[in-house]
């Protein structure tokens, strides 16, 4: 049986809260959003192509005050055993770049994204929505859904706003 995602802890804390999942890119930013209460499952967004980090968070920031939303959550890659790379404090130092950059009050966290590369193809190539093959244009957006799905399903007691940190 599918996990009903508005059944989630994280999920039932934002309920109604329009939220935006991020994987980073240097080459292109997938995006994916849910709304607990309204959509069934988080779904790929869109992608943006990455022109350097203040350019990416301003088109955030404008993305993020159009479609409403008020919580944001930034995948942030890892080595299967955990351990931080280069890739890692890249990312971190972007999330700075973006919380500064945020609206007032939207709230942000991050989310191990480990494997969601891997997982979206995967996904891709057994999927009649994507025709069986993997779409290199998707495939940003679809890792973003995956890294939205696992921040449902993580422990609501171990959620840090960074926005409060800011």
């Amino acid at each position: 049986m599918d996990l009903d995602y508005n059944k989630t802890e994280v999920a039932t804390k934002f309920n109604g809260l329009n939220i935006l999942a991020i994987d980073y890119g240097q080459k292109f930013t997938g995006l994916a959003m849910f709304r607990p209460g309204f959509d069934l499952n988080p779904y790929p967004f869109d992608r943006i192509a990455y022109k350097g980090d203040d350019a990416l968070a301003k088109s955030l920031a404008q993305l993020i005050d159009n479609e409403l939303i008020e919580v944001v959550v930034l995948g942030l890659p890892h080595l299967t055993d955990g351990t931080a790379t280069n890739m890692t404090k890249t990312v971190e130092a972007f999330g700075k770049v973006l919380q500064k950059s945020l609206p007032t009050g939207v709230k942000m966290f991050t989310q191990d994204e480990t494997l969601s590369s891997f997982e979206a193809k995967d996904r891709m190539q057994n999927s009649p929505r994507y025709n069986f093959k993997i779409d290199m244009k998707k495939i940003d957006e679809v890792a973003a859904s995956i890294i939205l799905e696992d921040f449902l399903k993580s422990d609501v007691n171990n959620l840090i706003d960074l926005s409060e940190n800011s």
